[in-house]
Formats: C-alpha cells, sequence, structure tokens
C-alpha cells in the first residue's frame, strides 16, 4: 500500500464518521472536525430505520444502500462488537403500508425476505410489504462510531469550520461531510432542511417496526429500540425550528397510538427536532480546488445511516 494521506473530514454525524473509520482502515492520517459532539447531530435524532427515503439518484442509492444494509446485518450479527450491552444495531422485521398499489422498491434487491402484505396484514390499506431490515439505536451507535474511530488512530476536534479552503492546507485532502452547513461552506444553494419531529416514549415490549405510508399528506412510524419507541413524524421542507410543537407531538402520538394500540399507555419521555439534510441528489464526488482536493459527500435526506457505509466506500476510492 502506499502511504497514507492526511486527511479532514469535515462534520461529525454518521456519515462523517463512518467515512473516518473507512479511511483509517484504509491507511490514512484522520482527523475529524466537528463544531458539535455526534450526540448532539442530526444523526443523532434520527429513528435510523434502513430504508431510503427522501433521497437520490436511485441508481447510486441501490449501491449505496446495498453496502450499507449488508454491513448493519453484519454488525447486528457481532456480539463482540458491542460487549455485555445492548446491541445499537438489530435486525427486526416489520410491515410498510401504502397508500396505493405500489411496483416492488427500487432497493428492493438488497433485502432478501421482502414480501407483499396479505389483506389481512393490511387492514383498510390498498398495498404493502413486510420485511426485515437494521434499526440502529443512534445515539448508542454514533458514540460506538465515536469510540472505533479512536481506537483506529482518528483525532477528533470540537471546532467550528470556517471555510473547506482553509481545512484544506492543513493536510492532503478534505472530505466534506456537512450536511445541511454544506449550505454555505460549499457553497451549494440547492441544500435545504426538511424538518422532521419525533416523540420518544417508553417500550412496551414491541418487537416489529410499522411505517404507514397510506395517508399521503402525513407520515406515521413506530420504531422500536431497546427500551424505548420512536414515533414519528413529519417531513417540512424549509422549515429550520428546532423547538419542538407540542400539538404537531400529541397529532403524532395519536397516529401511533391508532396504528400500534399497545402504544396507548406508552409514557412519554421526550420531543426531539432534526433537521434532514436534503438536495436534488446526494453530492459524492471529487473536487480539485487551488487549496487541495475535496471529496464531497453531502446531501443524504433522510438516509443518512442508510447509506452511511457504502457512501464511506466510495470516498475512500475517491481519496484513492
Amino acid at each position: 500500500m502506499s502511504a497514507g494521506r492526511r486527511v479532514t473530514v469535515v462534520g461529525g454525524g454518521v456519515t462523517g464518521l463512518s467515512c473516518a473509520l473507512r479511511l483509517l482502515e484504509a491507511g490514512h492520517e484522520v482527523t475529524v472536525v466537528s463544531d458539535l459532539p455526534a450526540g448532539e447531530t442530526t444523526s443523532s435524532i434520527a429513528a435510523a430505520i434502513w430504508h431510503p427515503y427522501l433521497v437520490s439518484p436511485a441508481d447510486r442509492v441501490r449501491g449505496w444502500a446495498a453496502r450499507t444494509y449488508d454491513v448493519l446485518c453484519s454488525l447486528a450479527a457481532d456480539g463482540d462488537a458491542w460487549g455485555e450491552s445492548a446491541p445499537a444495531v438489530r435486525l427486526m422485521s416489520g410491515r410498510e403500508l401504502l397508500a396505493e398499489p405500489t411496483p416492488d422498491p427500487d432497493w428492493a434487491t438488497a433485502v432478501p425476505d421482502l414480501r407483499r402484505l396479505e389483506p389481512a396484514e393490511r387492514p383498510g390499506r390498498p398495498d404493502g410489504w413486510a420485511f426485515s431490515t437494521p434499526l440502529v439505536d443512534t445515539p448508542r451507535y454514533l458514540d460506538w462510531l465515536v469510540d472505533q474511530v479512536g481506537a483506529a488512530g482518528g483525532r477528533l476536534e470540537r471546532r467550528r469550520v470556517a471555510s473547506l479552503a482553509e481545512e484544506s492546507r492543513r493536510g492532503d485532502l478534505v472530505v466534506n461531510c456537512t450536511g445541511l452547513a454544506a449550505r454555505e461552506l460549499v457553497p451549494d444553494a440547492s441544500v435545504h432542511a426538511v424538518r422532521g419531529q419525533v416523540v420518544l416514549v417508553t417500550n412496551p415490549g414491541l418487537s416489529e417496526w410499522v411505517l404507514d405510508d397510506s395517508d399521503l399528506g402525513v407520515m406515521t412510524y413506530v420504531i422500536p429500540r431497546t427500551d424505548t419507541v420512536v414515533c414519528g413524524g413529519t417531513a417540512e421542507p424549509e422549515l429550520e425550528d428546532r423547538q419542538p410543537d407540542l400539538q404537531l407531538a400529541a397529532a403524532i402520538l395519536a397516529r401511533a397510538r391508532v396504528l400500534v394500540p399497545a402504544l396507548r399507555d406508552a409514557v412519554v419521555l421526550g420531543h426531539r427536532v432534526g433537521l434532514r439534510p436534503a438536495r436534488p441528489e446526494v453530492r459524492l464526488d471529487r473536487e480539485e480546488s487551488v487549496e487541495g482536493p475535496i471529496v464531497h459527500c453531502y446531501g443524504h435526506g433522510g438516509a443518512g445511516v442508510t447509506l452511511s457505509w457504502g457512501c464511506a466506500d466510495e470516498v475512500v476510492a475517491l481519496v484513492g
């Protein structure tokens, strides 16, 4: 192998940390720079079910998502990864309810057990499918990624980045995983926020996730974690208010309880709001600038976890 390069990864969410770990494994010297700890990034708020959502282009997404599905399934099966604690990644079956008869999704080939729901499994819904998919407890998973980066020799710096050009002068190459901040740092006017709000409740013993897309005006999902359940949600383009709307939260919880009656007595633990970093298409390419090369990896919308390992592998190839 040729000598590793000095790489600065800008962004400390799931995409940045996944890229950093793969770069370290490839023999590069890596520093991750973020103004927020991993637990305060948008990634930490995500319900984090593997499911390509609010993201394109479809042809590239299929490959990234399939690679990530395989890696997450391996982590779910690897008890050694989590020691004595409950796994941060679990493989769980569930149902997606649809508003109308729908062809198989673009990503169906990545999921070995996808099947159509029988009418009794989708009461009142025109269509739906069931499949097993990785669920990620994002706060714990991000902590694990931070630990892995550190154990592999990576450095983490907490500071605000003023410009990508300035970071380029600090090493050989920059990997831009800044999400919504790419709007100003690149700058890229096509990046925009899609506000998402969720309600966190106690888990009454759920062992199945449910997504209900049958009402095109709202989105309803119930995603169990180990001790909690994430109930959602919203997808509000161009809204950047990070304060929870309690009236909206009540509506989310009411829909979730209709969908999963077992949540009727679940205790509300909190409300979370995140801003999905959306873009017409994910940007994953290499730019040659005067200051030095920049590999851009941002615009993952609602699929940051879903595409993380596939995108990280491509970033390593672009760093080269």
